[in-house]
């Protein structure tokens, strides 16, 4: 195999020894930045208004950071056009790992199949920290429907298609995009009505202006211990331990079903490996400690602390996995 030292004018041993210094300079220097890494406050990107989910999550793993790397890691937010602004924000920045990306699945592995063009490549523009947590949706229902459960509530929706009305975070969300794929696998015949996030869908659900909505568990707990609304499943292939007693939608009769929120930090593509395990170990350590996970917790994320690997690996599957729904649903946002 030719390398770059075959090459006609670097077949000189004196350029030879040149090239080898300077490869071997370099080496060393992103070795050495790695070892001071961080040396000055660090920018965490959020595609979101500041008080949402990712903003909670960025802002306590961003306390922990803190105090773990003994340096300040300060919340950027970036929010609107499914966060847009933000990936390319942080695709366009120095790949030094000062400017780092707090992510959904919406901008790694559903805005490339919304829009026809987009300013950054989630996987060529950005590279995978590590996957920070899972949140199961639940399917919730409002009690003016009669279906006691999800079977019951399958039969009635094929017995009166196009008669209730689901509610979601918005057009394109997961929120959204996990109904549809539940509509294509069932059959269903159900009328989309989007909202600007749960903040509006939880109330249109719990006031009976839409039927169902899928919803992390924090935002519509106290209203199902009322019987304002009835949970019927979970998004995800495993129960979840919060609610264990809410079977899977891949139990009742869909397999493989798994739509969560997905949650994850990323960096500039070309950002020294050094940096992404440097960063990677701390993401890692601060979501092992017993405070991080009660808090995640406490807002229906179940920690993960995935290598870089394993979230490409997850990033790929999901792209998959959206470009189909949103081909099925039709979803286009430009």
């Amino acid at each position: 195999m030719r390398t770059l030292l075959d090459h006609p004018i670097l077949r000189c041993p004196v350029r030879q020894l040149c090239v080898a210094a300077a490869v071997l300079a370099a080496a060393l220097g992103a070795t050495a930045q790695a070892e001071d890494y961080p040396a000055k406050p660090v920018k965490m990107v959020v595609p979101y208004s500041a008080g949402g989910l990712p903003d909670t999550i960025a802002r306590i793993l961003g306390q922990k950071l803190s105090e773990g790397m003994n340096q300040q890691f300060v919340i950027d937010n970036r929010p609107g056009a499914g966060g847009i602004g933000a990936c390319e924000l942080v695709a366009k920045a120095a790949p030094d790992g000062y400017t780092l990306l707090v992510g959904d699945v919406g901008q790694t592995s559903i805005n490339p199949f919304l829009y026809s063009k987009l300013p950054y490549d989630p996987v060529r523009d950005l590279v995978p920290v590590s996957l920070l947590g899972l949140s199961p949706l639940f399917l919730v229902l409002h009690p003016s429907v009669p279906a006691a459960n999800f079977p019951e509530l399958v039969a009635y929706v094929r017995a009166h298609p196009g008669k209730l009305d689901y509610g979601s975070s918005g057009s394109g969300s997961v929120h959204h995009l996990a109904m549809e794929a539940l509509k294509a696998a069932l059959g269903l015949d159900m009328v989309h009505v989007p909202f600007k996030g749960t903040g509006q869908s939880v109330p249109a659900l719990v006031g009976g202006q839409v039927a169902l909505i899928y919803s992390a568990l924090p935002s519509i707990e106290p209203y199902v211990k009322t019987g304002k609304v009835r949970v019927l499943a979970v998004s995800t292939p495993d129960r979840a331990a919060e609610a264990p007693g809410v079977p899977t939608i891949s139990e009742l009769g869909v397999p493989g079903y798994d739509y969560p929120a997905e949650i994850g930090l990323l960096a500039p593509a070309g950002t020294p490996p050094q940096i992404i395990e440097r960063l990677h170990q701390a993401v890692v350590q601060a979501l092992r400690a017993a405070d991080i996970v009660q808090r995640f917790s406490a807002l229906g994320i179940a920690p993960v602390g995935s290598t870089p690997e394993a979230y490409a690996r997850r990033i790929a599957s999901d792209q998959a996995k959206y470009a189909q729904v949103v081909k099925v649903s039709g979803a286009k946002l430009d």
